[in-house]
């Protein structure tokens, strides 16, 4: 299956087991109740994990040849889903969740026969015995350090899809088909699941999602290094993975030095720590994000270098991060929030010329929208079956919310228009047999005047229904990563056009659903569109 086809794929269906299993959540017990420890004060379902697991774990096998190494990841994800249900409804205690994990991941050493066996520093190969024991030993902490970083909105997703979108890039130049369909499936589930748990989020991943991103990450850091490429530097995992691994070690010796129980949930995270500080739940996430991103950042650029010089380029971040912390909370610092922005007078003459500033912009992003999805329906030279296919089974779906609103509903319109946006960008960045440099050019100019048009909306129009969010700045965070990335060769640049092609046309999507105006616009547009590429794509 197209890497492109697998993305789709795994958002597609995140964005829809979620919202089924969201009403299901009280009558299984899967919902998250407040306490002191925690920051949020309303019952929470914890059913993202759901659209995690079910959203990546699906297109991954459908995609990729079923090996030993495929198939043990994919069992021991199961292994740590099911636990985490259990936990999740339960609140079944560490020993348990430990053995689960310890399951998993014997599952991908002796099964699998994936394990370590270079270490940074060390020129001689591990034993296999000492191998083995010490993947199931980083397997299980990473495990358990996404899962302890799970204490905010968005914040986990986030840091674990920084890593992935590195894991991606790695496995893309390294050719790689494991580790790139792998961290797309996973990316894919991240961000359908990201579309409900933005602040104040309407789900939490749960243990079983978080159990299953930790996992991943190990499981892909193991086999880039010790398998997929052993020409980067064993140490590249501490950048790779960054944050929590970081965030749990200090923890743990906070609690050891403090003669805490090592198991027990604190208030001593990186998370809670800054908010304690008087950072806001957004600027508390927005910095972890740029820390992460920088970490993972450095990983793509630095994967050649030796051990020593990526182990003090890991610490060196680490070690002013903490540092700073410590020396803030010695001091009594407390972050002064700045004045508030000034309310608008919708009597004003400043508020009336953004209202009409406003219309005309939005006009401009429907118009610029719709044609970039026409486009892409009508300039590319061949429309492969692979893609006309599911865009006819898009078509019916839209057609019967078109006609029967009650029997299909918002959301699967929704998802369709969300592919269709993709699916138009990567055949006019992608096609099949190329693409002529007049298009090329009008395609970069369309984007480029959307994506003004949709910042300058976001910063004059009086309606805030469509505001920006700390995922919003994890993704131009990712985006930043990925121009670098660009840099490296055609292919590479290929790649990034369509990704920040795609982020810029679903911005421009998603603030057209959200005016209630234009929404019967977009869905025929979108029922248009996939017409267009099933007949063309069938002929």
């Amino acid at each position: 299956m197209n890497p492109f086809l697998v993305l789709t794929l795994a958002v597609a269906l995140s964005m829809l087991v979620i919202p089924v299993m969201h009403r299901w959540a009280p009558r299984l017990g899967l919902v998250d109740m407040p306490d002191p420890r925690k920051v949020h004060s309303a019952p929470i379902p914890r059913v993202g994990g759901w659209g995690i697991t079910l959203g990546s774990l699906v297109p991954l096998s459908l995609a990729l040849r079923i090996d030993p190494v495929l198939l043990s990841f994919v069992a021991g994800a199961l292994v740590l889903f099911l636990f985490g249900l259990w936990d999740d409804a339960r609140e079944i205690g560490h020993w348990p969740k430990f053995l689960g994990q310890l399951i998993a991941a014997a599952i991908v050493v002796f099964y699998g026969d994936l394990y370590v066996t270079r270490l940074p520093f060390l020129d001689a190969p591990l034993p296999d015995a000492a191998g083995r024991a010490f993947t199931i030993f980083a397997l299980v902490g990473m495990i358990n350090a996404i899962n302890h970083s799970d204490g905010l909105d968005g914040l986990a997703g986030g840091e674990s899809l920084l890593s992935l979108i590195a894991f991606t890039v790695l496995g893309y130049l390294g050719g790689n088909a494991l580790i790139t369909g792998m961290a797309l499936a996973m990316i894919g589930g991240i961000l359908g699941f990201l579309r409900y748990n933005g602040h104040p989020a309407r789900v939490f991943m749960g243990d079983c999602g978080s159990q299953t991103l930790g996992f991943a990450l190990g499981f892909l850091a193991v086999h880039l290094t010790q398998v997929s490429n052993t020409a980067v530097s064993a140490a590249l995992p501490l950048l790779l993975l960054g944050m929590p691994i970081a965030d749990i070690l200090v923890v743990l010796y906070r609690r050891m030095r403090g003669g805490m129980n090592w198991f027990k949930a604190t208030r001593n995270h990186v998370h809670h720590r800054l908010l304690d500080l008087g950072f806001t739940h957004a600027e508390t996430v927005v910095i972890i994000y740029s820390i992460q991103a920088a970490l993972v950042l450095a990983a793509v650029l630095l994967r050649y270098e030796s051990d020593l010089a990526i182990t003090l380029a890991y610490l060196g971040v680490i070690v002013a991060l903490f540092a700073g912390l410590g020396i803030a909370e010695r001091a009594g610092w407390r972050r002064r929030p700045g004045a508030a922005p000034r309310a608008v007078d919708a009597a004003s003459g400043e508020a009336a010329a953004g209202t009409v500033l406003g219309r005309w912009l939005l006009g401009l992003i429907v118009a610029v929208t719709l044609a970039v999805m026409a486009a892409g329906a009508a300039a590319a030279g061949r429309i492969p079956r692979d893609i006309a296919l599911p865009a006819l089974g898009l078509a019916l779906l839209v057609a019967v919310e078109l006609l029967r609103p009650r029997l299909a509903g918002a959301l699967l319109s929704r998802v369709a228009t969300y592919a269709t946006a993709i699916c138009c960008v990567y055949l006019l960045t992608q096609p099949p047999g190329g693409r002529p440099v007049a298009v090329a050019g009008l395609v970069v100019t369309a984007v480029v005047v959307l994506a003004l048009a949709i910042a300058t909306y976001l910063r004059v129009a009086p309606d805030r229904s469509f505001s920006p969010t700390p995922t919003d700045y994890l993704i131009v965070f990712g985006i930043a990563a990925l121009a670098v990335y660009g840099s490296i060769d055609i292919r590479s640049r290929a790649a990034v056009e369509l990704v920040v092609y795609t982020a810029v046309l679903l911005y421009g999507c998603e603030i057209i659903i959200t005016r209630a105006g234009f929404q019967r616009l977009l869905r025929v547009a979108t029922f248009a569109t996939l017409l267009v590429i099933a007949v063309r794509g069938a002929i």
